[in-house]
């Protein structure tokens, strides 16, 4: 059977099939694995009761089947776009209006609609988006329909202490490249994208890093998108002062998922009118209308400030501890090894440094998984880089933290055992 070239390019391997595939084989296999490469939130006791307590609430009052029996608007849900704008105002004083929010199924979706709006072919040429430091989110990779359209950064690796440890480091943004790219004065960038805190580091970009890649969206008058799937003020898994600011050439991106949520497949974009009407015509022509059930069961979790509750009392808290627990069993694993962890500053991972590995993080991923403990390598995240000639990205992995403890000690003992052996060979 023949495809056609969108065809040949969706069906193709690609990292994000691979690894949501291994992911799904891991949960549904009955033998034991240890999961730390998965993206899915920790599962939280106290935040769960909540859900099941608003679930049971809107199936009484009929809200859950109005949900599921009627389509939304392509702009999504207007009773939670109303109270999303409530939400945000109450919490920042935007002044946004119902026509500065479109809802997506997943952030997922809604990068895909964001990526294809700004980059790709335009009348007057190919315009790429512009990551400001690799490495980004895996799922970006293969969003475009045609071609992959993608420039980054390397970053600026630092040495830091972390708690007063040492044998961390932090990426920063190297603006002197950023800023004197030929590409941004060519105007063959369409808009700059970045997620903070970032997946898959953890890292979180300073206010003043922010402040500098709104001037230069402003100066070259294109869009800046912040995937903030792990932010301020929900999931808030977020461990640095930082403030959330928002304007019209700002996008930001908000997600159900790390609240909890996955699989409801709710995504949130916050812009300007022109920028919302163009995701709600292409949520006509692909989806008809965003699923209303995420929307339903957060109207009133929104409404009341109860997410926010549940972010500060238990999410972000759970987050920290693991963080921490893992910290020190990676410690403990790999003392006298040449292995860094990257500045714990928020989201649900780990992001760990084997310099000078005499193999590929991808190999290492193979050898795990044939052991049983998934990770994810770190060739698949360095988006607009030419790994063939930049060995970092060929020598960290991502670590999910979002398991419980018997998965952290088994997995990381696992790898440590592996890695281990690798140097003393080499």
């Amino acid at each position: 059977m023949r495809f056609s070239k969108f065809g040949e390019k969706f069906t193709k391997n690609s990292g994000i099939l691979q690894l949501m595939d291994d992911l799904g084989r891991a949960l549904s296999s009955d033998k034991p694995i240890n999961m730390l490469g998965g993206g899915n939130p920790a599962v939280i006791d106290e935040v769960n009761r909540v859900y099941q307590k608003t679930l049971m609430d809107i199936v009484a009052s009929g809200d859950a089947i109005d949900s599921m029996a009627n389509y939304s608007t392509p702009q999504g849900d207007a009773k939670f776009i109303d109270t999303l704008v409530d939400f945000f105002n109450r919490h920042y004083s935007w002044c946004l209006t119902a026509d500065n929010i479109a809802l997506t199924n997943g952030s997922q979706n809604g990068f895909f609609c964001l990526f294809n709006l700004f980059s790709g072919q335009f009348t007057d040429g190919e315009k790429s988006i512009l990551l400001p430091m690799a490495s980004e989110y895996v799922g970006y990779a293969d969003a475009h329909v045609d071609g992959t359209h993608f420039l980054s950064v390397p970053p600026i690796i630092e040495e830091v202490v972390h708690d007063g440890q040492t044998g961390f480091f932090k990426y920063r943004v190297d603006f002197e490249k950023l800023e004197s790219l030929p590409e941004l004065a060519c105007g063959e960038i369409g808009a700059i994208c970045c997620s903070r805190p970032t997946n898959p580091t953890g890292n979180v970009l300073t206010d003043d890093e922010m402040a500098r890649l709104k001037d230069l969206a402003k100066k070259h008058d294109i869009p800046l998108i912040v995937d903030n799937a792990y932010g301020e003020p929900f999931p808030n898994i977020i461990h640095t002062d930082t403030n959330l600011s928002w304007d019209t050439q700002t996008i930001l991106c908000f997600s159900l998922s790390k609240i909890g949520l996955p699989g409801v497949r709710t995504g949130i974009i916050v812009a300007n009118p022109e920028v919302v009407q163009a995701v709600s015509a292409m949520n006509a022509i692909v989806n008809l209308s965003p699923v209303r059930f995420g929307a339903t069961i957060a109207t009133p979790i929104f409404a009341d400030d109860t997410i926010v509750k549940l972010a500060r009392a238990y999410i972000r808290p759970f987050y920290v501890q693991q963080a921490n627990f893992a910290i020190a069993l990676l410690k403990e694993q790999f003392a006298d090894l040449p292995v860094k962890i990257h500045k714990p500053e928020g989201a649900i991972f780990l992001w760990v440094w084997f310099e000078n590995l005499p193999i590929s993080t991808t190999k290492l991923y193979e050898i795990l998984k044939a052991k049983g403990t998934l990770i994810i390598p770190s060739e698949y995240f360095f988006l607009g880089i030419d790994v063939a000639n930049y060995p970092h990205a060929k020598e960290c992995i991502r670590l999910s933290i979002a398991q419980n403890d018997e998965t952290l000690i088994c997995g990381i003992k696992m790898i440590g055992g592996v890695v281990r052996n690798l140097y003393q060979k080499s």
